[in-house]
């Protein structure tokens, strides 16, 4: 079964039991004149909500490329997402509006045997539904599913704090359910949050994973003709669609020819281990015919990595004979002003080779 038709099939399961674990709490909340349990069926039908926007989310981002969107309209999963959380978000806003209210003018609750028992059956079903989804959106890497599926184990904690507040009434006669549901509200609320972070920030665009970035760079550096890979940047267009670039340094004695074979068999070996498509695939070409370079570079490197917040020097390349140097070099994010370390870094390396011509690019830390 592909990945769209695991994530609809899943959402449907979720639909189906958050509607009729929706009208179980519905009828008990009623019944019991609980402020709890009703929000706690309001909370379902915005789950089972949540589900029915997944599944018109998978239909969106499995539509393939067209001339408006090459690549594909993958990101619309990442909308879902954020939609899905303002959906929560509202949820827990208006439950907490309604808590406030119960506070002020409280009622006495009632617990019919039989409630208890739904509720409780409620619990396991939510528990066993939340970590069926949320290793479902894992395994087929839906951010959509992971929500809901983050969700419904909230809710399995909600359902549970509710059977406590019963018991707490039943033995000492104390109603905490006004409370209880203004407690739930901010939970539900402050989830919601989460999740919206959580997608605007993927919308954004994220640094890339450092698993992800260290495997596509050992593989890089498997070629032998590859001493070094740097300034990997990675696009994403959904969970299945990443798109990037890389520079990579190799001897400068290599042909036109010789270049493209190896970017080839590396974009390749690349999308063949990683899934990962290299739509470019830039040349750094390192000095192999003369001792002096590797004396200059030995000097700048020290001259350069003594500062504090450097990470990195790369793409070192010197022209003996058009005397210019040229090199990248990657400030923290964390310097307090990257533009002056950058130009006091260049300052330096002109005064000890006034003679050359120095070429200085600031890379961004984008990568591990």
């Amino acid at each position: 079964m592909n990945r769209d038709k695991i994530i609809i099939r899943t959402s449907i399961i979720g639909i189906v039991t958050n509607v009729l674990l929706s009208g179980f709490k519905a009828f008990v909340g009623l019944l019991t004149g609980s402020i709890a349990i009703i929000l706690d069926a309001v909370n379902n039908i915005s789950d089972a909500l949540s589900s029915v926007i997944t599944i018109i989310g998978t239909k969106l981002s499995g539509k393939k490329p067209d001339k408006e969107h090459p690549y594909g309209h993958g990101r619309g999963e990442y909308m879902t997402a954020m939609i899905i959380a303002a959906i929560v978000l509202y949820a827990g806003i208006t439950s907490f509006i309604e808590a406030v209210k119960k506070i002020i003018s409280p009622t006495t609750p009632d617990y019919p045997a039989a409630s208890i028992v739904i509720l409780i059956s409620a619990v396991i079903v939510k528990l066993l539904l939340g970590t069926y989804v949320e290793k479902t959106g894992e395994k087929v890497r839906s951010d959509s599913l992971i929500a809901s599926g983050k969700d419904a184990l909230l809710d399995s904690v909600i359902s549970a704090s509710t059977i406590a507040a019963a018991a707490v009434f039943l033995i000492w006669g104390l109603s905490l359910e006004a409370w209880l549901g203004a407690i739930i509200s901010i939970i539900i609320i402050r989830s919601g949050i989460e999740m919206l972070r959580e997608s605007f920030s993927e919308i954004l665009g994220e640094r890339v994973d450092k698993e992800q970035s260290e495997g596509i760079k050992s593989t890089i550096l498997s070629f032998p003709q590859v001493s070094g890979a740097y300034d990997l940047i990675l696009h994403n267009y959904g969970p299945d669609t990443m798109i990037g670039s890389v520079h990579i340094e190799v001897p400068d004695t290599m042909t036109a020819y010789e270049l493209d074979v190896l970017e080839r068999d590396i974009a390749e070996a690349v999308i063949e281990k990683h899934g990962v498509i290299l739509a470019g695939i830039s040349v750094y070409s390192v000095n192999t015919r003369d001792d002096k370079a590797a004396e200059i570079l030995d000097d700048i490197r020290r001259n350069v990595m003594s500062h504090e917040f450097i990470l990195q020097l790369h793409g070192f390349f010197i022209d003996i004979e058009k005397k210019t140097i040229r090199f990248d070099i990657i400030i923290d994010f964390a310097c307090p002003d990257r533009d002056s370390l950058y130009r006091h870094i260049v300052g330096d390396i002109q005064e000890k080779y006034p003679e050359y011509s120095i070429n200085v690019t600031l890379d961004v830390d984008a990568s591990e």
